[in-house]
């Protein structure tokens, strides 16, 4: 019998049921829906040739984009790019090898383009075939999203929809956060190359995502009406989930494709962004000057920070005051190191946040 698991987790599939490794079944919300063939997005899919002799590896296929006309399905590098070793026109499958017995199930799109992960974002598109999938860029449990972006915030309420747990919901517990995140060599495969991410999104939970949810994309959840795209959904740990900011994802393909990419979607928007989200209006202003405040203390001590043994993560959160803003610093919990951290970054207090390793998954 063949064993297969997700890209970079620990997560197997034997004898036809996925178990965390306690033996509790994990289940997408409704039943399996998001595993099987799906016109909608934000649910299982990936680069037909993620495979190795003893693996097949699948992810999620995010959400549907545009550029000049053509439609294109974004989800990450490692999903659909294959970390960067794919080929353009490789076939993109729905559902993935890992729900299809590593075989290869209906071909939607074909890989076009993906950013280096050195450029800061974990982000691939793939033109996808006309009919295969919903032109609307419906997502499985949220629906028809709107195309204007919203700036991630600190507290501001987030959903997502994935091939693994499904729709699931959270908040943003800290932003501008320089991450590492480590990436095997091949599917299935241990060990692999770090790569350092900077300003991105956290939410810290042991529920919203799991390996396989790498390329949902993570939408605004303040407005049951309106879910604005907010992050791309790329790696995490059993307690931690991170997303690259979706305005630079927009960026970075935009620049490589050669065309402005843009969202298929609606038009609304939620109430206005603010860095640390309040529903008082009137603490908008304390708030933003507040994280402005532990940003630029952040930065005067983040390349020290990050290079003390055990830190895997630095980046803004909130603070034990509603107007103020903290420093939190993410440490391994699996390490030995017990790194000393300040308690304040000029006036700016300082937060310990244990997290198991960062991995792409």
């Amino acid at each position: 019998m063949k064993r297969f698991v997700i890209y970079c987790c620990g997560l197997a599939l034997a004898a036809g049921l996925l178990t965390f490794p306690s033996g509790t079944p994990l289940l997408a919300d409704g039943g399996a829906n998001h595993r099987v063939r799906n016109l909608h997005f934000g649910v299982s899919g990936g680069n037909v040739e993620d495979i190795s002799r003893r693996f097949c590896c699948s992810g999620t296929l995010g959400s549907l984009v545009q550029a000049n006309g053509t439609q294109y399905i974004l989800s990450n590098n490692h999903v659909l790019g294959l970390a960067g070793q794919a080929s353009v026109g490789d076939d993109i499958s729905q559902p993935g090898l890992i729900d299809n017995n590593c075989a290869v199930a209906t071909v939607v799109a074909d890989f076009t383009v993906a950013p280096a992960l050195s450029s800061g974002v974990d982000c691939a598109i793939a033109q996808l075939r006309p009919g295969l999938m919903d032109g609307t860029g419906s997502i499985e449990d949220i629906g028809t999203i709107s195309s204007v972006v919203k700036s991630p915030a600190i507290n501001l309420a987030v959903a997502k929809s994935g091939r693994t747990t499904g729709f699931t919901t959270g908040s943003i517990s800290s932003i501008s956060t320089t991450v590492s995140v480590r990436y095997p060599k091949s599917c299935g495969g241990g060990g692999g190359t770090l790569f350092t991410f900077t300003n991105q999104v956290v939410i810290n939970s042991s529920t919203f995502s799991a390996g396989g949810d790498s390329g949902s994309l993570i939408v605004s959840n303040n407005s049951p009406n309106c879910h604005q795209p907010v992050a791309l959904l790329f790696a995490g740990s059993s307690t931690s989930t991170i997303g690259n900011p979706i305005s630079l994802v927009l960026t970075r393909l935009s620049s490589s494709l050669g065309q402005p990419v843009s969202f298929v979607g609606g038009t609304c928007t939620a109430a206005a962004p603010t860095v640390l989200e309040s529903d008082d209006p009137q603490l908008s202003a304390p708030m933003n000057e507040a994280v402005h405040k532990a940003e630029t203390a952040m930065r005067t001590r983040e390349i020290d920070l990050m290079m003390r043994p055990g830190v895997i993560g630095v980046g803004i959160g909130a603070s034990d005051s509603v107007d103020e803003a903290s420093i939190i610093v993410y440490v391994d919990a699996t390490s030995n190191a017990k790194p000393k951290l300040p308690k304040t970054i000029r006036g700016v207090k300082v937060k310990r946040v244990l997290s198991e390793p960062f991995v792409a998954f």
